[in-house]
């Protein structure tokens, strides 16, 4: 099962908020359905985005992947570590390979994303 403090889109994204931030990254479901992750696009820090917009893209061995901003905010920070290490998704994708970091524009929004148990259900465990 997933960790409780985080929330989860049904594009296999989560989010995990810490005070007035947003920390962003997709779920080891996704990370498993990419394979061997080669390379992730990082979005500019400032850039201020919409729940749903594309924030990153992540490439693995085979396909290219988009991922999509689970709440509104503003990149307040990026994983500079995966420039040089992209497979920290694979290894740690709700931890050492979260991708960016919102500050938080509607809290709401979080409230309307999946549950741990609702996104296990979602992905047939």
């Amino acid at each position: 099962m997933y960790p409780n403090d985080f929330r989860y889109t049904k594009e296999h994204e989560w989010v995990k908020v810490e005070g007035d931030e947003g920390v962003v990254g997709i779920t080891d479901f996704a990370q498993h359905q990419l394979g061997d992750i080669i390379y992730v696009e990082l979005p500019a820090v400032g850039k201020v985005i919409k729940v749903g917009d594309v924030v990153s893209t992540v490439e693995s061995v085979k396909s290219v992947s988009e991922v999509y901003a689970p709440i509104s905010g503003t990149v307040a920070d990026v994983n500079r570590a995966l420039e040089d290490g992209p497979g920290a998704v694979n290894t740690d994708p709700m931890g050492k390979g979260w991708i960016l970091k919102l500050t938080i524009g509607d809290r709401a929004e979080v409230a309307k994303l999946m549950t741990p148990e609702a996104y296990d259900k979602e992905i047939g465990k």
